[in-house]
Formats: structure tokens, sequence, C-alpha cells
């Protein structure tokens, strides 16, 4: 007896499940707006694509990158009808490498791209404007990076080692020799690195390259095995060439081949040298960090009888310039080695009237002894996550001033509203055009209490 077959066709409860967009696909599109980020904004079969590399008004064959429900993330392959405003890329390699997303953008326009997103920011998330709104700090829209980090990876069955840096939304390496964003006494270093490295001979050994520029240049290698006498002979032979230090980092922290050497940045303006390491947090841009300490000052106005707490201080970037103006100077960092650091700093530099403290700043500070006394003003330079519990506090520590630095203008709009809450009017905000070319936004923002 033949089996009976129903005709009967049973799905989930929720429905048939949308057949998700595969990676690789390409699809040609119409750009209809501009995202926060930079990329472009289309929509397609009820689904929105954000296109990296597109512009409003242009249509562009868009290639899949990653699917997510009803979103889609993609790049662009081909201009098909481009923007009045596109402009033809500084690097070769920037469709391809994830350092650089904006170059395709006149500069003028990543600007105003990134003084909407702060204001976006603020508006929807703390329901505040400031009184005044500052125009952006720019500097050189290319060659400004004065330290990078190279991408290594050796492919055994090709015995080829890959230099350069990642792709975008991939692990793929572009090979790279030039990379325009660079300061130019980094130019040479990254071109004649790849041979060097490949010369190598165990180049398998060899984690990544950090490049840093200041008073002086230094290569970091960070290694995964132990290298040979002969390939540190090569590394250090190749660095003195190139007339900068040779770093090495194995396991532990990073090491100065030669001992006792020193990497050094300056502020010029205020007569200071800053003493770092590799792994120590830097401003990679220095003519912005430039102009954003002397704005920082401007706009805080300290004065020579007060007393002043820096929050967040790294290595004093903020704290020794404040330190000259002010009475006292309490900087406070999360990181041990940070703090001491920032001492040293100070101490190099001749200012007596500094102290500073390690503590976790995500804990109350009823119990902190830097803390009692209260503040004149205050200056903080958090990391993205911001500072909710600090803000929460601000009100306890009695300053009449606050200078927020933000690198991430959600958490800076997210403590603008409890600051607001604590009685402080946002006077004063604008963007710092730390990264050109890319769609991270710094800002700065004064708040006075009301």
């Amino acid at each position: 007896m033949a089996k009976k077959t129903s005709s009967l066709r049973f799905q989930p409860s929720g429905g048939s499940k949308a057949q998700q967009v595969p990676v690789g696909k390409k699809l040609k599109l119409h750009i209809e707006r501009q995202a926060n980020d930079g990329r472009g904004i289309g929509f397609n079969e009820g689904r929105t694509w954000f296109v990296s590399g597109a512009l409003q008004g242009e249509q562009v064959e868009a290639r899949v990158l990653a699917a997510h429900g009803k979103v889609v993330e993609a790049r662009v392959e081909r201009v098909l009808e481009p923007s009045p405003a596109r402009r033809t890329e500084a690097c070769a390699h920037a469709r391809a490498c994830g350092g650089c997303s904006l170059q395709h953008m006149p500069h003028t326009d990543q600007l105003a791209l990134k003084q909407r997103m702060l204001e976006e920011q603020l508006s929807r998330l703390a329901a505040i404007q400031p009184t005044q709104w500052a125009a952006p700090l720019v500097g050189p829209e290319l060659g400004y990076r004065r330290r990078a980090r190279v991408a290594v990876r050796w492919d055994p069955a090709a015995r080829h080692l890959a230099v350069g840096f990642r792709a975008s939304a991939s692990q793929d390496i572009i090979d790279i020799e030039q990379c325009p964003v660079l300061v130019q006494p980094l130019q040479p270093i990254l071109q004649a690195l790849p041979s060097v490295l490949r010369s190598l001979e165990k180049p398998q050994a060899i984690g990544h390259v950090e490049l840093f520029s200041g008073d002086s240049n230094a290569v970091l290698i960070r290694h995964t095995s132990a290298l040979s006498e002969a390939d540190l002979a090569r590394l250090s032979s190749f660095c003195s060439e190139q007339a900068a230090q040779l770093w090495l980092q194995g396991k532990d922290d990073p090491q100065p081949y030669v001992a006792d050497q020193q990497l050094n940045y300056r502020l010029e303006q205020y007569n200071l040298m800053l003493a770092y390491r590799p792994g120590d947090f830097v401003q990679v841009n220095q003519p912005v960090n430039d102009a954003m300490v002397a704005q920082a000052l401007d706009w805080l106005v300290p004065q020579a009888n007060e007393r002043v707490l820096d929050l967040f201080c790294g290595l004093g970037n903020f704290a020794l310039p404040l330190a000259q103006r002010v009475r006292e100077l309490v900087a406070v960092e999360g990181v041990d080695v940070m703090v001491q650091r920032a001492k040293h700093n100070a101490q190099m530099n001749g200012l007596n009237n500094t102290h500073f403290y390690q503590a976790d700043l995500s804990k109350p500070l009823s119990e902190a002894d830097w803390a009692v006394g209260g503040f004149d003003a205050v200056l903080l330079d958090p990391p993205r996550d911001g500072a909710l519990q600090v803000v929460k506090q601000m009100k306890a520590l009695n300053a009449g001033r606050v200078l927020y630095v933000s690198c991430n203008p959600a958490t800076l709009a997210r403590d603008s509203a409890e600051l607001q809450q604590q009685g402080y009017r946002l006077e004063r905000a604008g963007i710092l055009d730390m990264f050109p070319q890319t769609g991270h936004v710094e800002a700065m923002a004064l708040f006075v209490r009301q």
C-alpha cells in the first residue's frame, strides 16, 4: 500500500525565516544618505545597507561583508555614478586597507560629518546643546600619525611574510610599503621594513611591529619566540641605518635593545618633555594634541591660586601644562605604571606642585584622601567607556568648572546628562580632528556650575 502524503506544510510558530544575504554577494545600490560613521546608506528589499566607501547620491556596486537580520554591512566594489564631491584617495590601498575609511570624502565634509555626529549624540542622548559651538580643532589631513602598528603574518605554505595593515572588515593583511597618513620620519622605515623582516632566519617569530616618532624614532619588534643572534644583529643594523631605536618585546614588557635608551615627545609651547615607553598611551597626532592642550587651558582658565584635578591623567599630557599655572595640581590615573611615569615626567620638568595617585575611578571617591578639600576646576580625559561614576560624584568635588575631553561622543552625551542633573551647564563644545580620513570623533566640552 502506498504511503499517504499530506499537502500540509508545517512552519515554526514565528513564521518563515527570511533568507540571509550571503557574504560576497554583489548588488547595485543607490546611496540615499550618509551614516554618522561615514558609510553610505542604501535600501533594498526591506534591508538597510551600510556601505563603506560610498557617498550620498552615488550609484555603486556593493559587496556584502556581513548581514544581521535587516542590516547588511558592505563595501564599494565599483562606483557606477560618482558624487560630484568624491575625490581621488591619496593612498592606492585606501579602499582595501582598514586604516582609513574616508579618504574619498573632502576634508570639509569629514569635519561636517563629525560635527553632526557630536550634535546628534548630545541632542538624542542628553537633550542638551552647548551655549556656544567651537570651531573644529584641525591639523594636517595627511602625514600626521606619529605611531603605527604594522601587522605581520607568516604563511608556511607559501613561505611568505605578509607585512602591512589589516584589511577592512577582515583579518587579511594588505602588503603596504607606503602610508600617506604617517609622519615623514616613519615613511622610510615602513618602506624598508618588509625587506629586512623577510631576510630574517626565523621570520615566523615576528608577532607584529610598532613604529614611533618623537624626539627619536623607534621600532618595537614583538616576537613570539626567541630571536637568534644573527637576526638581532640584522634588526639592530637596520635600526642604526634608519636612525631609530630598537625595542624588543617577548613575554614581558618592551625593553630597549640598547640599555637606558628613552623615548620622549615635547610640548614645545610649554617647554615640557614627556618620557614614554612602547605600550603607553600617546596621542598619535602631535599638531592636534598641541592645539588640544592649548585649547584646554584657554577654556578652563586655570588661575595661580587654584587647586585643580586631572582625572585619567596618563603620562601627564594635560597635568604638566596645568601645573605650570596653578597653586596645586592633583592627578589621578588607574594604571600604577602610568602614575609612576607621570611622576617621573613632573620631576624631570622641575614641577614640584604636583601630586599623583593611583585609583580605580569607577569606585566612589568618598574615601580617597586626594579628593578631600575639593577643587576649583577638574579636567578629565577618560577612555571610550567614559567616566559615569566620576561625574556622578562631581558635585562633591565642588568644582566650578569641568573640562571633559572625549574620544566617544555617545559616552560624552551620557555623562553630560549626568553633569546637567548636578547643576552644570554645557557652556562650550567642539570636535577635535585627531584622526583625519577616518570616522573617529574626539571632542572637548566645558561645563560651568550654575
